[in-house]
Order: C-alpha cells, then sequence, then structure tokens
C-alpha cells in the first residue's frame, strides 16, 4: 500500500514538472518560440512556483516514507536540504537541457545529436556523484540503513520523473541527418 501510494506521487510530482517544462513555450516540433517577452516572464513565475511546490511535495512524501524520530529528523533534513539545492541545479541541467533538444529537433545534426548526447551522460554521472555525495553525508550523521531508505525514496522519485520527461520526448528521426 505505501508503494501504490508512493508511487502515484511521484507520478503527480512528476506531472506537476512536466508540465513546468511544457508551458515554457518551445515547441518540440517547431523549435520556435512562441511567446512574448512578458508572456515568457508570466510563465517564469509560473515555473517557479510549480517548482515550490514540487520541491514541498517531494519533502513530504520523504518525510513520510523516510519515518524518522525527532532525533534522527534533526540530522536528516538540514543534510535533505542541502541535497535539494544541489539536485535543483541538476534538474535545472535537464530542463536547459531539453530546451536544446527542442530547439534543434527539427534540424538535428550528427554533431547535434552527440553534443546532446554526451550532456546527457554528463548529467548523469554527476547526479549519481551527487547522490554518492549525500549517501555518505547521511550515513556519517545517521546510519547505512537510514542513508540507503534515503536512496531508495530518492531513487524512485528519480524514475517517475525521468520516465515522465522520456515519454514527452519524441524520439530523434534517422531521416533528419
Amino acid at each position: 500500500m505505501r508503494f501504490t501510494f508512493f508511487f502515484a506521487l511521484g507520478v503527480t510530482l512528476a506531472s506537476a514538472g512536466l508540465h513546468a517544462q511544457a508551458t515554457q513555450g518551445i515547441s518540440v516540433s517547431t523549435g520556435v518560440s512562441n511567446g512574448s517577452s512578458d508572456k515568457e516572464k508570466n510563465i517564469s513565475a509560473y515555473i517557479e512556483l510549480l517548482r515550490h511546490d514540487l520541491r514541498k511535495e517531494k519533502a513530504q512524501v520523504m518525510g513520510a516514507v523516510m519515518q524518522l524520530d525527532a532525533s534522527e529528523a534533526a540530522a536528516f533534513w538540514p543534510i535533505y536540504k542541502d541535497y535539494d539545492a544541489d539536485i535543483e541545479k541538476h534538474y535545472d541541467g535537464v530542463i536547459g537541457m531539453v530546451h536544446d533538444y527542442a530547439s534543434n529537433y527539427a534540424k538535428m545534426t550528427p554533431e547535434v545529436a552527440d553534443r546532446l548526447a554526451m550532456r546527457l551522460l554528463d548529467l548523469e554521472e554527476k547526479r549519481q556523484e551527487l547522490k554518492r555525495k549525500y549517501y555518505i553525508r547521511f550515513k556519517g550523521a545517521l546510519d547505512a540503513v537510514t542513508a540507503a531508505r534515503f536512496l531508495q525514496v530518492e531513487n524512485q522519485i528519480e524514475r517517475v520523473i525521468d520516465l515522465q520527461i522520456a515519454s514527452e520526448l519524441p524520439v530523434i528521426d534517422r531521416g533528419q541527418q
């Protein structure tokens, strides 16, 4: 039952994140911006609001699943706050890459595809390094079981978000070379 609740909430979180990305005025099929400066400012403000809500809901899910007592929570949440700030930078990179992909989709070249692929691999490597860094911090402040539980929950949330993003992006057409 806990997994079903968590999975449903994860899908909700991912949908909110994708909605934020989808509302930025980029058309994947054309790669053309379709918004004015004022509209882009409004959308940017909306995206920041959604990001805030997404972080809040993610923290609520994390808290519910982690089941920390008061002393564990006192050690966990300051580290998690640092992690959340660092992982937000990662997702900024993902959003930037999605924009780059969208703007180049209709005119994809082997060089652009290679650049995007290498950027994706770099982002994934940095995300793994970040999780390793924070696993070690959580383990030092708490214990290995609690740190592993954090990793497990974080990985589940990431997988849902990654799947949602991937399902919204069209695969590169071989005919575009």
